[in-house]
């Protein structure tokens, strides 16, 4: 197991503590298993851990917990990669160790490490291609290509076609990472010879142990079909708003094929496997529109890439890839997270003493996501950022119980979008009493007369 620990600490004036530590450990560890020593890398004494209450806060799914007695991080739960992060790398989870008495908080990103625990697989068995006989040699095949839920070296690496008579394996490298799989004939077809071929198509990850998966190909060679279909362009781009109805026509591609009457018929299909890319869009057969079957979420996903064949009558086929970017739309108002809190303050209480810890999360991009807090005046508490998305409520100025013994603290919350969507949270704060008044009489003298 790797491990990597990065520790940044600063002390801030109203003495609450902020550190950072970083760890590395590989996905599906046991429960109970070792992430790093965070009272040692954040120089804390394990006793501080106890008597400050400390825990992990992940503001969702917990899957590390603080053991408090030794100052250590565990596993708490199975953590699988590719079901909490799916192809994004690298994959991390992030989360607080809150103290109490003072209040102390601390950022810990524990990177989770992808192991070769998925073999490449074919959404089918087999496929299946009509090609003509006439068919030039050096004429292209696109392929299925295998997906593998792993990422990096464990991941698809190459592609075996066996027997590699008449057709030639080739893979085309995109700069995004993708790659294209491709048969190309080089040997002239002949029917009247072979009617029927059948190939076997292999995908190998590069992980230890090696792990592959395989799909059958089947060809009938049929006659008189020389002409393959050809985009107008190898990339399209669009861009589609988030939460747009179903219907919605996103863009159309366009193929042409020189071939006249059936042979030069042309048919579009989506080729995406193991994505989502077929539940949310779909193309027209027949005049290539692409259009939205399903809700697209921006806060989810905010590029995809739709793969697109055209394919004639004789089987023979060309590939495009369809870009398209999600708009954000302001559709998610602030949300405010109390992080810890102190219900009763003493009035002898210092100014700028933390009462409460807020943070606050808006999934929306750009000026929909940018959030500006405040709360209700005439009170003496104001707001303190301490780092992005992070808030402290502290002291402004002295207390007295004797003029006020509670506050109703409100913490309103507005992003930036047009029209701007906001949310608020009311904190209840009692002031305890101290000794700090002596008593008074009501007149300096008094007089009595006695007969």
């Amino acid at each position: 197991m790797r491990r990597q620990v990065l520790l940044f600490i600063s002390v801030l004036s109203f003495s609450a503590v902020f550190g950072q530590v970083s760890y590395s450990v590989p996905e599906e560890m046991a429960k109970g298993s070792f992430v790093g020593n965070v009272a040692q890398d954040l120089g804390l004494d394990v006793k501080r851990l106890r008597s400050g209450n400390g825990r992990v806060y992940s503001g969702d799914r917990e899957y590390v917990e603080l053991n408090t007695e030794r100052g250590v991080l565990l596993v708490k739960e199975r953590i699988d990669r590719e079901a909490l992060c799916g192809d994004t790398s690298p994959c991390a989870l992030h989360f607080q160790i809150v103290l109490e008495n003072p209040m102390e908080f601390y950022s810990v990103t524990v990177e989770i490490i992808d192991i070769n625990d998925n073999a490449p697989s074919f959404e089918k068995a087999e496929i299946k291609f009509i090609i003509s006989e006439s068919a030039a040699v050096g004429a292209k095949f696109d392929l299925e290509r295998a997906a593998d839920l792993d990422v990096g070296m464990n991941t698809v690496q190459t592609y075996v076609l066996i027997p590699s008579g008449h057709f030639l394996l080739k893979l085309q490298n995109h700069a995004d990472g993708t790659n294209n799989v491709e048969m190309i004939l080089q040997k002239p077809l002949d029917r009247e010879k072979n009617e029927f071929i059948s190939l076997v198509l292999t995908a190998v990850d590069g992980g230890e142990p090696q792990m592959s998966g395989t799909m059958q190909i089947l060809i009938t060679v049929l006659d008189a079909n020389d002409n393959a279909p050809v985009f107008t362009q190898p990339i399209y781009k669009a861009a589609v708003t988030e939460n747009s109805a179903k219907g919605t026509v996103v863009t159309a591609v366009s193929a042409s094929d020189a071939d006249q009457g059936l042979n030069g018929k042309i048919a579009y299909y989506i080729t995406n496997t193991m994505d989502e890319v077929r539940q949310i869009f779909e193309v027209n057969e027949e005049n290539g529109e692409v259009s939205l079957i399903g809700r697209i979420d921006y806060e989810k996903k905010r590029h995809f890439q739709i793969n697109v064949r055209a394919r004639d009558n004789g089987g023979l086929t060309d590939s495009c890839k369809v870009m398209v970017d999600v708009i954000d739309m302001n559709d998610n108002e602030p949300i405010i997270k109390i992080m810890s809190k102190s219900a009763v303050i003493s009035e002898s209480a210092n100014p700028n003493t933390v009462v409460t810890m807020i943070n606050i999360q808006d999934p929306d991009a750009a000026e929909n996501g940018k959030v500006q807090c405040f709360m209700n005046d005439n009170i003496p508490f104001h707001l303190k950022l301490n780092t992005n998305n992070f808030y402290s409520l502290v002291t402004d100025s002295e207390l007295d119980r004797e003029r006020a013994s509670e506050y109703n603290i409100t913490v309103s919350c507005s992003d930036e979008g047009v029209p701007s969507l906001s949310s608020s949270v009311t904190l209840t704060l009692q002031i305890s009493d101290v000794n700090d008044n002596a008593p008074v009489f009501e007149r300096s003298s008094y007089e009595a007369y006695i007969v």
